[in-house]
């Protein structure tokens, strides 16, 4: 996982927040929300304490908070989006360059893009159809579904659960074995990897340690290392007992 330490994050953020803006273009605050009004254009907009708005048609170089959220509505862009304690939600037709986030989930709605990475520690990534993602998905814990979704890299987690319902994951898809220096969850279930019905995994899916995986026949996969699949007739797969 390439996410900065939880620290960095913190420290930029303060760093930022202190900093004087520049003209109108940047907003800075400490304490408070920030909202970028729908069709104008802004720069770096940074809070600690507080969520992040960014209206219909509005372009923002960059954002981030600490604690806080992050919502880009219908057709805005984002360059990074970036929070500690927080959601990050794109609307319909909306676009980032990347996505990151410590603790808080991601969605990313119809036809929406990301041109780099979506990276979280916990938290779950959830699409809706038509999204496309440049870079790779992952995460440490927390639920990846991609629905009808196209990812150019790969798709990573350590406990998370996998669910792709005819998304294409062009490069690999990948369990990672736990690294003890994460924060562990005390949830003892192995996750639950489904390739549904007219997915497509164009590189090796590699399991690192046990899961439950699941390929529904009419879906095409690569080269599969570290556990056997069982075969499906639908999306919803039995769990173990």
């Amino acid at each position: 996982m390439r996410i900065r330490p939880l620290a960095a994050v913190v420290s930029l953020s303060l760093a930022l927040a202190a900093a004087p803006a520049i003209a109108d273009e940047d907003i800075d605050k400490v304490f408070g929300g920030i909202t970028a009004e729908a069709g104008r254009d802004y720069g770096s907009l940074s809070s600690v304490n507080g969520g992040i708005t960014i209206r219909e048609g509005a372009t923002v170089r960059q954002a981030e908070t600490v604690n806080g959220g992050i919502k880009i509505e219908d057709r805005a862009s984002v360059g990074d989006a970036e929070t500690v304690n927080g959601s990050i939600r794109l609307g319909q037709g909306a676009s980032a360059r990347s996505i990151e986030a410590v603790n808080g989930a991601v969605k990313l709605g119809r036809d929406a893009r990301v041109a780099n990475d979506v990276e979280i520690v916990n938290g779950a990534v959830r699409t809706e159809a038509g999204v496309v993602i440049g870079g790779d998905v992952e995460n440490v814990n927390g639920a990846i579904h991609l629905d009808r979704a196209e990812v150019a890299g790969h798709v990573l987690t350590v406990n998370g659960d996998i669910t792709l319902d005819a998304a294409t994951v062009r490069g690999g898809l990948r369990v990672e074995k736990p690294n003890r220096s994460w924060w562990s969850s005390s949830n003892k279930r192995l996750p639950r990897i489904v390739i549904g019905a007219g997915s497509v995994v164009g590189g090796e899916m590699v399991f690192e340690h046990e899961v439950e995986l699941y390929v529904h026949p009419d879906a095409k996969v690569g080269k599969q290392s570290g556990v056997s699949p069982r075969m499906i007739d639908s999306p919803d797969a039995p769990r173990q007992e």
